[in-house]
């Protein structure tokens, strides 16, 4: 009894900061990171590198944006664009990114569910009006309903989080067991070096690390747990050690990838791979484990997000239980389920969920960005100059990414 009430004591101290890093630690992060280190080995880990100090610039405004201002980016940017055509203008592609992004990335959510599931299951699809729906995306999406329709989500959450973290712990080990090059590893985290068809994995690896929609909750959370600016370091302190802790298990799932460099990876399986030396046959298990918890976990936060946007863009009273709120996630919910079951290979409808993000971050970060220069919002805890260089380089990048993606997608040939 001692024992529980410590855990519980202590749970109850830990902030929004490792729900924050559980969400991008999900099954897409577990995917596209492996993928990186199969196709590519060490040499994408400074993509990696960039992503996680872009994570700590971002979700520390949020921090600041939700403490000292006390509302949501959603509704700051609302509120202060005054041109009233301009202020429809903002929502709707705050909307359109929440919804078209969150779409995405709940199809990868459930989909990494689906991969973890598929490894204690042989036949998954069954056939209705003459289409291929795959039966292990519609029960992560009917368990994913019931918690959030409950309410009651949070202890569920934790239990997750906990396997996560199991799973992210084992991929360390794995990293180390796996005698990584060390001097390469470096070389790889400090000198950038685009390799030939690596640019829409470079995209991916920034969506799942850089995710827009925790620019959103993360000010959400952060409101719920502490109520004043008194607490603003400790708030910094506690997104910094989740999303660094979380960004040295992105590069260890990278590096176990380069262990079985130049193998296919299509399944839960294949990807278990990199976990062999150390759990041998019991590895495909453990992570298909930990890859149907980390989804679960995604599939929660993603449609909630999008909810929380929503509610602060058309003022919507009555919180998780209301009507309007519902309707939202149980639609980001439903779309996932949709895109997820249709039969599309896991792997690219992750990959595609992570390069979308990475698309529509430097729309977010823009938002972000204009809302933390305003000194009568934050008075002296406005950005200083050295945050906006970072926070406008960081624009410029992901919007120079997304350019040369959608060039590469529609052969524009601008570049």
């Amino acid at each position: 009894m001692r024992f529980y009430n410590s855990m519980m004591k202590f749970l109850n101290k830990i902030g929004p900061g490792p729900l924050v890093a559980a969400a991008f630690i999900g099954p897409g992060t577990v995917t596209v990171c492996t993928l990186a280190g199969v196709e590519f080995g060490f040499t994408l880990l400074w993509a990696m590198g960039l992503s996680i100090i872009a994570t700590l610039i971002l979700q520390e405004m949020t921090v600041r944006l939700g403490l000292v201002h006390g509302k949501g980016l959603a509704e700051t940017v609302k509120n202060q664009i005054k041109i009233p055509a301009l202020k429809i203008l903002g929502i709707v592609l705050i909307l359109s990114a929440i919804v078209i992004g969150n779409g995405a990335y709940e199809a990868g959510n459930i989909s990494g569910g689906v991969l973890g599931l598929e490894t204690f299951f042989e036949k998954t699809t069954f056939s209705f009006l003459n289409l291929e729906l795959n039966y292990l995306s519609i029960l992560i999406g009917i368990i994913a309903f019931l918690l959030l329709y409950s309410g009651k989500y949070k202890l569920i959450e934790r239990a997750l989080i906990s396997l996560v973290v199991l799973m992210s712990l084992s991929f360390l080990l794995t990293a180390i067991l796996t005698r990584p090059d060390v001097a390469l590893l470096l070389k790889s985290i400090f000198i950038p070096k685009v390799p030939e068809e690596g640019l829409l994995t470079i995209i991916a690896l920034v969506g799942t690390t850089v995710v827009p929609y925790n620019l959103f909750l993360h000010a959400a959370l952060v409101r719920e747990k502490w109520s004043s600016v008194k607490q603003l370091r400790t708030a910094q302190i506690d997104s910094y050690v989740a999303i660094l802790l979380g960004g040295i298990v992105s590069m260890g799932i990278i590096v176990c990838g380069a262990a079985i460099q130049g193998a296919s990876v299509n399944n839960a399986a294949d990807l278990a791979l990199g976990l062999q030396p150390l759990y041998g046959e019991f590895a495909t298990y453990f992570l298909s484990i930990g890859l149907f918890a980390a989804g679960i976990s995604s599939a929660i936060t993603a449609p909630l997000a999008a909810a929380y946007v929503s509610m602060e863009c058309f003022n919507w009273q009555g919180g998780l239980k209301s009507r309007k709120f519902r309707l939202v996630w149980m639609t980001i919910l439903i779309l996932g389920i949709f895109i997820s079951s249709l039969g599309f290979r896991p792997i690219e409808i992750i990959k595609f969920a992570q390069v979308a993000n990475g698309i529509l971050l430097p729309v977010v970060a823009g938002f972000l960005l204009w809302v933390m220069n305003k000194k009568e919002l934050l008075g002296k805890y406005k950005n200083s100059t050295i945050q906006n260089i970072l926070g406008i380089l960081i624009v410029l990048t992901t919007l120079v990414l997304s350019i040369r993606s959608l060039d590469r997608v529609f052969q524009w040939n601008i570049f």
